[in-house]
């Protein structure tokens, strides 16, 4: 059995049995407030510091190739509706290997992202509430949302519609009040003009490698999207939700960071100290320098939110991407058991990782946690990569076996694909010339070298097992 020609997998049997709770405004939310998270509010200053202005040049280019890949990934998920998402369509498309590379390292990106989001809410707790202990915060935490996320799926769904919905708000609001502030009819304020823009070193004030450093600071901020997808599988109408969902959520999405990095730059000096601090923040420091009251307490209020729901969203997200590969055959049956429509042990199982992630924080900082940090740095290129490339098989078979499905396409297909797989390419070149993402690249390239192999001999060994039945059932005809 070939490569290309074996079954389109069935997201089965398990995975089948996953209940459909979820509506269109919670699939609409999922995909807007999957990406608006701690990394934008307060991750982001790093980039500008990097970059200056040209920030908004560099989020401008990510943001083209993130919306590249999500039509692409809208496209085959539209067709092919399945809470495996990317591992299903790379299963379909190339072979059960990828299928097994591209799911386990995303779940295990969730996982890792999961410990960290709780370590980043617990620590704002013991800023609001000094003495108390930070891991019982992120015992809490996963509790919560641990149990959230046992129960039906429509709690993740309004927990997510909530919380997402919190954060748009508080993304609209700033745009709005930032617009006024540049125009000069903010009370109190003055237009700033090009000042912030031009000033202190101009638009590319630590040249083209300030601006590549922001350019790969952006890329992984988008990174979240790709939720919605997996979670169009557990909604009453997965075909239809999935395609709006992708179709208004790339443009807004890409006003929300376009457009709050133009907001900051043109109001803020790139290089003030505040912009990188942690602590505070490009948002805060905006909403600060224009003497709005209580914007630091709103903004923190806003990022423990974004915390909060990301934490949801990446138990969700792992859970059903464990249960979708214990479904094909590949992981331990037990993990992908539903219980009242619910992969209860695969979300224990999620939840149970990402506290391990939390404690080797503690035990081992310097080497296995760092390591672990490491090995996600580029994952989601690597998906990325794999959503290309199977969106180039699939497309084609689809159009002539299938055409009906393709209720959303990819632009100028193939040629936006290849500029998209070309783009990745040139990230990881990218990120081979600085010394840090070059450490991410080398961990990354070593989890799915590691991946890929552990597929391919499970793949070879399902293959070697099926030629034998059919040469058993032969020989007893």
């Amino acid at each position: 059995m070939s490569r290309t020609t074996a079954p389109a997998p069935a997201d089965q049997p398990d995975a089948a049995q996953l209940s459909h709770g979820l509506k269109q405004r919670h699939l609409s939310m999922i995909a807007l407030g999957g990406v608006i998270g701690a990394g934008l509010f307060v991750g982001s200053g790093a980039g500008i510091a990097a970059a200056g202005p040209s920030i908004v040049v560099a989020y401008a280019l990510s943001g083209l190739l993130v919306m590249l890949v999500m039509r692409m990934l809208g496209e085959m998920s539209a067709a092919n509706p399945a809470s495996g998402s990317f591992s299903v369509h790379a299963e379909r498309a190339i072979g059960p290997w990828a299928g097994f590379t591209a799911g386990w390292a995303f779940w295990f990106l969730l996982c890792v992202a999961v410990g960290l989001e709780a370590m980043g809410a617990a620590k704002i707790m013991t800023n609001w509430l000094p003495g108390t202990p930070e891991w019982a915060w992120v015992a809490l935490f996963m509790l919560v949302f641990c149990g959230t996320n046992l129960a039906a799926v429509k709690n993740f769904g309004e927990f997510e519609f909530w919380f997402a919905a919190l954060k748009v708000g508080a993304i609209a609001l700033f745009l709005g009040i930032g617009v006024l502030a540049i125009a000069g009819v903010l009370p109190g304020t003055e237009a700033p003009g090009t000042a912030n823009l031009t000033g202190d070193g101009g638009f590319l004030p630590n040249g083209v490698d300030g601006l590549v450093v922001g350019l790969l600071a952006s890329v992984f901020a988008y990174g979240g999207l790709e939720t919605v997808t997996i979670a169009a599988a557990e909604s009453e109408h997965p075909v239809q939700g999935v395609a709006k969902a992708v179709r208004t959520a790339m443009w807004r999405i890409a006003v929300f960071y376009i457009g709050s990095m133009a907001v900051i730059v043109t109001l803020v000096p790139w290089n003030d100290p505040d912009v990188a601090d942690p602590d505070k923040g490009p948002y805060v420091t905006t909403l600060a320098h224009l003497d709005i009251p209580g914007a630091a307490t709103a903004l923190q209020i806003v990022v423990f939110v974004a915390l909060l729901s990301a934490m949801n969203a990446n138990i969700y997200g792992a859970s059903r991407m464990a249960c979708s590969l214990v479904a094909r055959g590949q992981g331990p049956k037990a993990v992908g058991r539903t219980f009242g429509g619910v992969p209860r042990v695969a979300v224990l199982v999620s939840s149970v990782f990402g506290f391990l992630c939390v404690l080797l924080s503690y035990w081992r900082p310097e080497d296995v946690f760092q390591w672990l940090l490491n090995m996600i740095g580029a994952i989601i290129l690597v998906v990325w990569i794999f959503i290309a490339v199977s969106q180039l098989i699939l497309r084609r078979r689809t159009e002539r076996e299938e055409p009906e499905k393709l209720v959303v396409r990819m632009w100028l297909f193939p040629v936006l694909t290849w500029i998209a797989l070309l783009g990745m390419g040139a990230v990881f070149v990218l990120m081979l010339r600085e010394e840090a993402t070059r450490l991410q690249l080398l961990g990354t390239g070593i989890l799915t070298v590691a991946l890929a192999a552990g597929g391919l001999a499970l793949q070879k060994r399902r293959e070697s097992r099926t030629a034998d039945e059919a040469e058993r059932a032969g020989s007893a005809g």
